[in-house]
């Protein structure tokens, strides 16, 4: 049986959806994305994708496809018609459909809004449980990381070039420090058992399970240092981890093939998941 997916107001089997070859999203990338958890068929911080959301359509000035009670209505009914119990929903916002022309349409143009289930594991996950190998590569992406757009050809690039190479993902670099990994911020674990992750700026993008797991960090009364770190600090961490709405917190064994720590999950990190998935669970709508 095919999915449910929702295009445009209707919802449609997954092989009757279409979009014009003229949408801006398909010639541009001119469009923003949410993917947001979906745990015992609930929906996990909805309120911050949204905000995140609407913060990232204004800052492309692109208006609203629609309103944030009528955002979650379409997560819940996605959520319903899929049978949806655990992991996530990928939403889309694209400037429209127009004649192929560089400059902004019209804004009375009408938003193509799309949104789509998946399902997958994500309390138990093998890459979780052994721990990532990730690699470095020099983070040639545009200057504004901060908006989440649908412009993902270089994370691709440095995902695909990891897995080239024998490893799982890669961390994309500027000047020697980290940035974020190709679709998650990446943390470490200093031998004092400090966590540093980079500090938000247009850099990097402001995670929504980033700031859970910096709440759950603080209340587990673990220090957070949010400032640069260098390949060179990383590997000689005590542990580290990246986080991501699908991962939730996934530890890192090796970075460039030194291996962190002894190799094996870091229990910071271990700990850390179980309180933010705990808290997940008991927030989700």
């Amino acid at each position: 049986m095919s999915r449910v997916v929702y295009v445009n107001g209707k919802f449609l089997a997954e092989e009757e959806a279409k979009i014009s070859v003229f949408d801006r999203g398909f010639l541009f990338a001119d469009g923003v994305y949410e993917v947001t958890t979906v745990l015992d068929g609930k929906l996990v911080d909805f309120k911050s994708h949204t905000i995140r959301l609407k913060r990232s359509l204004n800052e492309i000035t692109m208006k609203a496809a629609c309103s944030d009670e009528e955002l979650l209505n379409i997560h819940q009914k996605l959520i319903k018609a899929n049978d949806l119990e655990e992991g996530c929903i990928y939403l889309q916002v694209t400037r429209g459909v127009a004649d192929r022309n560089f400059e902004y349409p019209d804004d009375k143009i009408p938003s193509t809004l799309i949104a789509f289930t998946k399902k997958q594991g994500i309390i138990n996950q093998p890459l979780v449980e052994r721990g990532a190998k990730i690699i470095t590569v020099e983070d040639l992406r545009w200057g504004r990381r901060d908006i989440k757009t649908v412009q993902l050809l270089f994370p691709s690039m440095a995902k695909m070039e990891a897995k080239s190479k024998g490893a799982d993902d890669a961390w994309l670099v500027n000047a020697g420090k980290v940035n974020e990994g190709t679709s998650n911020n990446a943390y470490i674990v200093t031998q004092d058992n400090v966590i540093v992750t980079r500090h938000l700026s247009n850099t990097i993008l402001h995670g929504i399970t980033r700031v859970a797991i910096l709440k759950c960090a603080r209340s587990l009364n673990l220090t957070v240092e949010e400032r640069p770190f260098s390949i060179e600090e990383a590997q000689n961490a005590k542990e580290a981890f990246v986080s991501s709405s699908t991962l939730c917190i996934c530890p890192v064994i090796e970075i460039d093939g030194q291996m962190i720590g002894d190799g094996k999950p870091g229990v910071i990190a271990q700990r850390l998941r179980e309180v933010y998935i705990e808290e997940a669970k008991k927030s989700a709508t």
